[in-house]
């Protein structure tokens, strides 16, 4: 076998083998697919209510409160970025990551400064390449979250809202994640947590063609809104991590995808090289056999003289 096929089939066969993890790779993100739309459906009707029972306190009394009242001159805000721990999933993180840079500098243009905290391993490692201070960092749990991943996410979060900004607080939540649209699409979006905005929920609310709840305070509708403060910022939370989730898979099971096709279209190139080369080898071996029967027989006429 000549030097050239040889490195062909050494090429064949790891291309092979690639395609092989990528092919399994896609199974196995396919198959996290549907559990991760599965809890993202059973979290909606909790987070629905949740959001519905604030904006009924809200605007059945005149509690002040960091839910639902708006700083007269904002000048913090705190972005909690979503991103994945993993790569192979294609633009995943980075559009995650440019919907970041873009809500910061929108934030930057009003005046405000921006804590940032970040969720995943490719989020911290931007981040840190670039040495920009991260108030804090969770990672490990990206593709597969839990409720109680987002409680600890939400605790520094919920502190920083209720402190007052010359002691380090700030006066608005925003997070950064990628929704789950279809198993084709996922968007890197931008939502604001806190302040509530009670006008958006309420034409929401009409559009759809709901009626808010009437509820009796007991004791009073600032300990109710106290109490619903830190489950509202982790359901928010917990949602927002489980449609990330949903929304990795879909886009490495995608990628994936592209990779194994694109490793099958490699193997029939080189393929048909490999036997380009074969052809060349054989007929030159052809060429080498025929010559040395006819030198052979000139040797032997040659002799006869």
């Amino acid at each position: 076998m000549g030097a050239q096929l040889r490195v062909y089939k050494r090429r064949i066969q790891a291309v092979t083998a690639t395609k092989k993890i990528t092919k399994a790779m896609e199974m196995i993100a396919a198959s996290r697919i549907v559990k991760a739309q599965r809890k993202v459906a059973a979290s909606m009707p909790y987070a629905t209510e949740l959001t519905r029972a604030v904006t009924a306190v809200a605007t059945g009394s005149n509690a002040k409160h960091p839910l639902t009242t708006e700083a007269e001159a904002p000048t913090r805000a705190a972005v909690l970025l979503v991103t994945s721990d993993r790569g192979l999933a294609g633009g995943y993180s980075s559009n995650a990551i440019k919907a970041a840079e873009r809500l910061r500098e929108r934030l930057a243009s009003e005046g405000k400064e921006v804590d940032t905290y970040i969720v995943g391993r490719k989020g911290v490692a931007y981040y840190g390449f670039r040495e920009r201070k991260v108030e804090e960092f969770w990672t490990g749990f990206t593709d597969n979250p839990a409720y109680s991943d987002a409680k600890r996410i939400a605790a520094p979060l919920i502190e920083a809202i209720q402190k007052e900004t010359a002691e380090g607080g700030v006066d608005e939540l925003h997070i950064v994640f990628t929704e789950f649209v279809s198993m084709m699409t996922q968007n890197a979006v931008d939502d604001r947590m806190l302040p509530l905005s009670l006008d958006e929920v309420a034409q929401e609310s009409t559009r759809k063609g709901e009626i808010l709840p009437l509820f009796e305070f007991e004791p009073s509708a600032e300990d109710v809104l106290d109490a619903l403060l830190p489950r509202y910022v982790e359901s928010r939370i917990y949602n927002a991590l489980l449609q990330a989730a949903a929304s990795e898979h879909a886009a490495r099971r995608r990628a994936m995808k592209s990779a194994t096709d694109n490793a099958g279209d490699l193997i029939k190139s080189l393929s048909r090289l490999a036997n380009a080369a074969r052809q060349a080898e054989i007929t030159q071996e052809i060429s080498e056999i025929v010559g040395g029967a006819s030198a052979l027989a000139d040797a032997t006429a040659g002799s006869d003289k």
